[in-house]
């Protein structure tokens, strides 16, 4: 039984530090299970919540957590994330120097760091160090599918991880994963010597996540379908996937000379311009990225709203990883695979050279199904990670346009009597091209256009051809012969369709429309009506960016879009009610608080928003403390201003924060309805502030100013310092 060092509850400690209510589905259970000091294996979607399950425990244990983490980018993400919510957590990685070093290792040996993030490689060279001169309490080990070679994502580093069971397997340790079949599954626990771990495999849906798929669009069709995407959505992040490092280029290149701010990113880029894009990506500096699979798992970032295949992933598990980084947040966001025979090839060409050529080519032959599936595609996705649902998603493109089917005995027998007439030795374009009656050099010179069949199909346009020669490869009528050039064969199920001893259904071609032109697009571009809460969720979005870079942390590590529409909807106006929308946690209400409600304060009175406290509704327990207009509690203060309270009185009477009554009062100063500054700055003051502003030249943020005045004058008296100066030069204020 491992120790415990607080006697706060788990709910506690997720509302303290993270800023949640309630536990989702089964993280209450692997939290018992880990404290119990027993081993578990963690599987759990992209966004569902791992790292609460060993965050947890590790405030709760009395020791420290040692996290086995592949990616510097992934430590310090977790690192940032942990400090924003007031919990000691620090990293080693080659980012750091001596010195740094030195400085967390002393940390850790005095007890003062609750989680150590490590990569694989140097929690092996220094393990023995760490278990003698620390207290070591849990170890974790995220993206532990890295561990499999039958994985899509092995990294050898990870098989050294065994040794650690074997040298203390008296501490407890869970493996986490979001993408594992039952092979994989296995041997994770294997590798790590961990038999016996209790195994919990959360759902796998990601019901917010549209799925669609788009068969045989030509190449401008997709540039221009992209384009509009990202044109409809100008400020949401997103991802293109694509086959090959030149494709990323192309596509990105496209891009930009349409207007949009995109950048590249693949393995043969140098390290150090990888990096800068990828923090462009992750500081929401570019929104828009074209990548390779090479965009990995160092892409922990909420609030991606797209994510584009433009060709076929490998395999079902890249493709579920990959389309995981959109929505982390919970909210809706859609992906897009764009699917066609020549990709098809190329990654059967991979497969069959690597190095499991049998396993690989079953995983694309799963991967090709999905594509070709004319039934709920998130059936099919949750099916290959063994979960079943009885219901339609509702949220794919099969569901909400589905396939009509037809005898297609006929238009089989058309297919495969031409391809046996060719001697079954022709590729998917060569028989397209006979049936459909083509006069081109080469068929003439091999005398295809003298087969019986030639022109048989020619009432089928090139493009319903490649869909139903896809579906004839997918229901078993037709396999490639991928040793033969990838010339189309006949099946034995074929033959008994085309000798009229089985009839066979298929599915009409989907009909999309033509994607629109690039100038078309924009002449069609609408502005929408903007409501109040986008216009201050948009508004809150400015003050993240912010704040974040005071703090060199991408801005969802700030605040979620989740947190900042929840904000927008209820518009919070004091302390306790801004703790009670989700995401926000003690810390961070110390940290940004005061400036969220400022701007929510001032936006309610510019726009002369009056609301019942009834109508804030954050999740669990709204306030509804009486009868009060929301405008009220702002001009409850400026009553008792008037009456002669001071700042102190006025919150001990109203039960209210100091800083908030600030807040009231600076906004009725700057309305010019309270004019009396000298309970808050000094006259000296109130010259240095305006000294600082005009050295700095931002008057917009306030660290720059605090330290230029050696920080010896707090923030508070800052604040009102730059509304008297902002005032006295007729500028709007902050």
């Amino acid at each position: 039984m491992t120790t415990k060092t607080t006697q706060m509850l788990p709910e506690d400690l997720l509302k303290a530090y993270f800023g949640y209510e309630s536990f989702r589905p089964q993280q209450k259970e692997i939290i018992e299970t880990i404290l119990q000091g027993n081993d578990s294996l963690v599987l759990m979607p992209t966004g569902g919540g791992k790292s609460i399950c060993y965050q947890i425990p590790a405030l709760m244990l009395s020791g420290i957590t040692l996290v086995v983490s592949p990616l510097i980018s992934l430590m310090k993400d977790q690192v940032d994330s942990l400090t924003a919510n007031g919990v000691e957590a620090a990293f080693l990685n080659s980012s750091l120097d001596y010195e740094e070093e030195s400085e967390i290792i002393r940390r850790c040996t005095e007890g003062k760091i609750k989680l150590l993030y490590l990569a694989p490689e140097r929690l092996i060279s220094s393990f023995d160090f760490l278990s003698t001169n620390l207290n070591i309490s849990l170890i974790a080990i995220d993206e532990a599918h890295c561990i499999s070679g039958w994985g899509h994502d092995f990294r050898p580093e990870y098989t050294q991880l065994k040794i650690l069971k074997e040298k203390k397997p008296e501490i407890p340790v869970v493996a986490l994963t979001a993408t594992a079949d039952k092979v994989t599954r296995k041997d994770i626990l294997s590798q790590l010597s961990i038999p016996n771990a209790t195994v919990f495999i959360a759902s796998f849906d990601r019901p917010n996540l549209s799925l669609e798929v788009r068969t045989n669009w030509k190449e401008k069709m997709k540039l221009n379908a992209i384009l509009e995407l990202i044109r409809s959505r100008p400020s949401d992040s997103g991802i293109i996937y694509c086959l090959s490092r030149k494709t990323t280029e192309e596509v990105s290149a496209f891009l930009n000379t349409q207007g949009v701010n995109s950048r590249f990113y693949h393995a043969g880029m140098p390290s150090q311009e990888r990096a800068k894009v990828q923090e462009e990506f992750m500081n929401d500096t570019t929104t828009v990225i074209a990548a390779t699979v090479a965009f990995g798992m160092g892409i922990d970032k909420s609030n991606i709203r797209w994510i584009v295949h433009y060709n076929i992933p490998k395999n079902i598990e890249g493709y579920y990883q990959e389309i995981g980084r959109a929505g982390r947040d919970g909210l809706d966001s859609d992906t897009y695979l764009y699917f066609n025979l020549q990709d098809l090839q190329t990654l059967i060409r991979f497969a069959t050279e690597s190095g499991l050529p049998d396993l690989n080519l079953e995983k694309l032959k799963r991967m090709q199904q999905f594509a070709e599936a004319d039934v709920c595609r998130r059936k099919m996705l949750l099916n290959y990670f063994g979960e079943n649902t009885a219901s339609n998603c509702g949220n794919c493109d099969v569901c909400k346009n589905p396939p009509k089917h037809f005898d297609g005995t006929v238009l089989i027998q058309k297919a495969l009597s031409a391809l046996i007439r060719l001697n079954e030795s022709v590729g998917s374009s060569m028989l397209i091209d006979v049936l459909r009656g083509s006069h081109k050099q080469e068929i003439i010179e091999k005398e295809y256009h003298l087969i019986k069949t030639f022109g048989i199909g020619s009432d089928i346009s090139v493009s319903d051809w490649k869909q139903y020669l896809m579906q004839m490869l997918n229901i078993g009528v037709l396999e490639m012969a991928y040793d033969e050039d990838f010339s189309l064969k006949v099946t034995g199920l074929g033959k008994e369709v085309l000798y009229g001893q089985r009839k066979m259904d298929m599915v009409l071609p989907k009909v999309f429309e033509s994607a629109k032109s690039p100038q078309s697009v924009s002449e069609a571009a609408k502005p929408k009506p903007v409501t109040l809460e986008e216009r201050l969720f948009d508004n809150l979005r400015i003050i993240r960016r912010k704040l974040a870079q005071a703090q060199n942390v991408p801005p969802y590590i700030v605040f979620s879009d989740v947190t900042l529409k929840a904000l927008a909807t209820s518009m919070p106006v004091t302390e306790d009610e801004l703790l009670e929308i989700s995401g926000i946690s003690h810390n961070k209400k110390g940290l940004y608080g005061e400036v969220i409600l400022a701007e929510i304060c001032r936006f309610i009175h510019e726009n002369q928003i009056i609301r019942q406290p009834s109508s804030f509704s954050p999740p669990k327990t709204p306030k509804t403390s009486g009868s009060l207009k929301r405008m009220d509690t702002f001009e409850v203060t400026l009553d008792l201003l008037r009456k002669g309270y001071k700042t102190a009185e006025i919150s001990a009477e109203r039960a209210i924060s100091q800083k908030t009554i600030l807040t009231h009062i600076l906004f009725w100063y700057e309305k010019g309805e309270w004019n009396e500054t000298e309970e808050f700055i000094s006259p000296e003051n109130i010259v240095l502030v305006a000294k600082a502003i005009e050295a700095v030249g931002d008057a917009s943020r306030l660290k720059p100013i605090f330290e230029y005045l050696n920080e010896k004058i707090d923030y508070d008296t800052i604040r009102w310092g730059i509304a008297i100066w902002q005032k006295t030069n007729n500028l709007s204020s902050l």
